[in-house]
């Protein structure tokens, strides 16, 4: 199948970011840019995520995540109580608005390889919606749709 076939049908996902949002809210846990490595790993369990916006100034200037630290200090051999997460974070930070669909949020993870979004509206972050989040919600979704299909079948038949 092609990338063109993907992007296609993606897009015919219903929902939004926003359907997101709306059903989980929008905590957003982050952390500072000057902060230490473990301070942020120690958050991320605290928290029970598995990664942090990285805010400078009210804005999202990078996301820290347990993979970075495996990759960039646990591999590198650096000290976590040393490193400062502005040192390892991922930046840019790959954001949407609120009203993109979940088969754009899907398609903007898979084509940047990202497991977090962004959401952002009016230059604001408002939320992050994550790979898991958009899965359970297209099968939510599905779910939903085919039960509907199923009533509409299986229904009594109108005089």
């Amino acid at each position: 199948m092609t990338r063109e076939y993907h992007a296609s049908a993606a897009a015919k996902l219903a929902g939004t970011a926003r359907t997101i949002l709306d059903e989980k809210g929008s905590t957003i846990f982050s952390i500072n840019a000057s902060a230490s490595v473990y301070e942020a790993v120690a958050k991320m369990d605290e928290c029970r995520v598995g990664a942090l916006f990285v805010i400078e100034g009210g804005a999202p200037v990078g996301v820290i995540s347990e993979r970075d630290y495996a990759r960039k200090v646990i591999l590198q051999g650096r000290a976590s109580k040393e490193t400062k997460v502005a040192e390892i974070m991922s930046s840019p930070v790959i954001s949407v608005e609120p009203g993109t669909s979940l088969g754009q949020c899907m398609h903007v993870m898979t084509e940047r390889r990202v497991r977090h979004l962004a959401v952002v509206e009016a230059g604001r972050l408002v939320g992050v919606v994550t790979i898991g989040d958009v899965v359970r919600t297209i099968v939510s979704l599905q779910s939903q749709r085919i039960d509907g299909l199923h009533a509409m079948i299986t229904g009594p038949y109108p005089d």
